[in-house]
């Protein structure tokens, strides 16, 4: 097997491949990481060349222009584009090399805004997304549309997971343009320094299922190796383990010994309330795989990032 990931040295890539190079890969795998340096996805030309250069059999596609809440906002058109392209390139090329399988990337994002709790994957297209991100939501919707579509028209196995908020080494820690949990983890590191408060954006309310990325890892590899339905599948904590932004906080304030006030700020905007997600369809197939405690996966992550701030703070 030889097995191309794209967007490879973002987060989950990097988190793939040091469980594979820890002793999760096997003797019959070859895996390649790839980012936006060896290829232009958004190009169709490049992405074949890609294609035709490493004659991938298997394909996990991270790749994606992804951001926090407040880029989405401002930047809607530019995620649908952008991914739109990205998408149908990686998998027009892969169905062209005849790869065996890919396993894209979604996210819960894509659900309806207006729905019940807790969401599951037969609930994917039954209304619109939250308006704060509807680019970025509806172009990760049109793969799942397009994996149908390679199975019905051409037998293709392409699939795809859908994690909940992940987390971890190698994150992007920008404060502006981030996600949650690590632009709070940049902002306790810079509230220390200072000796100034904390000051976390919106209520602390909204709630969200945070999974860490080397978990996160693990299961990409069982569902390249093991899963076999064209559906996606949920892959995250259980409902149980919900945190609000404010115990996410003061999670993140614990790890990072951080003795000042936390305060929050209403007039930024506090997202979608929360996504509640089931990984009772997981549970069905790895009733015993056992989840990072999340405190334990955010300090881990807080030490990853205090060991490489040059680089993580850019």
């Amino acid at each position: 097997k030889r097995i191309l990931v794209t967007g490879g040295t973002g987060l989950v890539g990097k988190a793939i491949e040091k469980v594979v190079g820890d002793g999760e890969g096997r003797p019959d795998e070859r895996w390649i990481f790839v980012s936006s340096r060896d290829a232009d996805l958004t190009s169709s030309s490049e992405t074949k060349a890609l294609f035709e250069r490493h004659r991938p059999t298997h394909v996990i596609h991270l790749a994606a222009m992804v951001g926090g809440l407040f880029k989405n906002i401002r930047s809607n058109l530019d995620f649908w584009r952008t991914n739109i392209h990205i998408n149908d390139n990686v998998l027009h090329s892969a169905h062209e090399m005849g790869v065996e399988k890919v396993v894209s990337c979604l996210s819960t994002c894509i659900f309806p805004d207006k729905t019940t709790y807790p969401i599951d994957e037969t609930m994917i297209h039954n209304g619109p997304p939250h308006s704060s991100n509807f680019g970025y939501s509806y172009a990760k919707r049109m793969i799942d549309i397009q994996n149908r579509g390679y199975s019905e028209q051409h037998g293709r196995r392409f699939t795809a997971v859908i994690p909940t908020n992940v987390f971890g080494p190698h994150d992007n820690f920008n404060i502006e343009d981030g996600h949650v949990l690590p632009g709070l983890i940049h902002k306790v590191h810079l509230a220390k320094q200072s000796g100034s408060a904390l000051t976390v954006w919106g209520t602390g309310k909204p709630r969200r299922q945070f999974i860490y990325s080397l978990d996160l890892a693990r299961l990409f590899l069982w569902v390249l190796r093991e899963y076999d339905e064209v559906e996606p599948i949920i892959l995250s904590v259980g409902e149980e383990d919900e945190v609000s932004i404010r115990e996410a906080a003061e999670a993140v304030a614990e790890a990072m010994d951080f003795r000042g006030e936390l305060v929050f700020d209403p007039t930024k905007a506090d997202g979608q309330f929360k996504k509640t997600a089931s990984n009772a369809k997981l549970r069905r197939y790895l009733p015993g795989f056992q989840f990072t405690p999340f405190r334990k996966a955010v300090k881990e992550t807080c030490a990853w990032f205090d060991a490489n701030y040059a680089d993580a703070r850019k």
